[in-house]
């Protein structure tokens, strides 16, 4: 699930109070490696997924990032071209070090079955929170940026494929089965920024991970692609696409899934709410995608206050239809 390692279990709760801050959770080997294995332990999934987030490799960039309690990330913003030059690839791997430790240790320890997942953020959803210093509804300070400075814009861009590029190898390498790409907020985009700032960048990270590891696997991501997912599929080169829980299932049944694998698309919402409900959106969400290939998933984020008893009752009602 997405988030699977997260705020609705009380043993990472009980983890997070020990590492500190979230960051120095991230950041710290043998805390991340532990809150990754928590959801493992307790309902078996199929696949770990890395614990970090998508905002180390700005930070790794130099870009002053935190995250405040019942604010999420702040950061200084990068909204002006001196500021953008100002930022360094030069000490990324280094700066994620316990990050790509992490991912040695979870090969180390999960089961050869257990596939381990690593990730991160597209450069048009990191660049978005890199602008605005924070999270926006619809992403207008990055997208007014885009149209006003788009010399500017296309080189925070490029940098962050080559970043972005060079963190996917370097999980590949240390024991990540497959990686994702995460674009949460490309589908705000209008067409021609859509081309320039989610599919093309997309194209690069694939090429650039596969230059360094040929048969590299990765999913996309694309959230809100809508009727862009069938395009966004054949030109990216992505192995699988994950789906939002908002993409007609029907459409993604008959366009998408004939080109490849897809991933997801519960309603989190239906995760929260349980009963009869959780039962026939797993049902209907199974039923149209188990004819072909497909990894069962949420469509978005698992949120903080999901029941326990929700999630044992989807994984148990998912397993029973396969």
């Amino acid at each position: 699930m997405m988030r699977q390692a997260g705020r609705y279990l009380p043993e990472y709760q009980q983890t997070r109070a020990a590492a500190g801050s979230f960051l120095d959770l991230c950041y710290n080997p043998q805390l991340a490696t532990e809150v990754t294995l928590q959801p493992i332990r307790r309902f078996g999934f199929d696949a770990a997924i890395l614990f970090s987030d998508i905002l180390v490799v700005p930070h790794a960039l130099g870009q002053d990032v935190r995250f405040e309690e019942g604010t999420g990330p702040v950061l200084e913003p990068v909204d002006t071209p001196e500021r953008i030059a100002e930022l360094s690839s030069g000490r990324l791997l280094d700066h994620l070090a316990p990050v790509i430790e992490t991912v040695a240790r979870l090969r180390e320890a999960l089961p050869r079955e257990t596939t381990l997942l690593g990730f991160c953020g597209a450069p048009w959803t990191v660049a978005s929170y890199m602008i605005a210093g924070q999270g926006t509804p619809d992403q207008a300070p990055a997208r007014v940026f885009a149209y006003q400075q788009r010399d500017a814009m296309e080189a925070l861009i490029a940098l962050l494929v080559e970043a972005s590029a060079d963190y996917l190898v370097a999980q590949l390498k240390a024991g990540a089965d497959a990686v994702q790409v995460f674009d949460t907020w490309g589908g705000n985009l209008a067409d021609e920024l859509y081309e320039l700032f989610v599919v093309a960048p997309t194209v690069r990270i694939v090429e650039r991970v596969r230059e360094s590891i040929p048969g590299a696997r990765i999913i996309g991501f694309p959230k809100g692609a809508g009727p862009r997912l069938p395009e966004y599929f054949r030109r990216t080169g992505v192995n699988a696409v994950g789906v939002d829980w908002a993409a007609s299932r029907t459409f993604v049944r008959d366009q998408v899934q004939a080109i490849g694998p897809v991933q997801g698309n519960l309603d989190p919402m239906a995760l929260v709410a349980g009963g009869e409900a959780l039962d026939a959106a797993v049902d209907a969400t199974m039923g149209a995608f188990s004819g072909g290939p497909f990894i069962f998933n949420l469509g978005h984020g698992i949120v903080p206050h999901t029941p326990i008893a929700h999630v044992e009752r989807m994984v148990a009602r998912v397993r029973g239809a396969r």
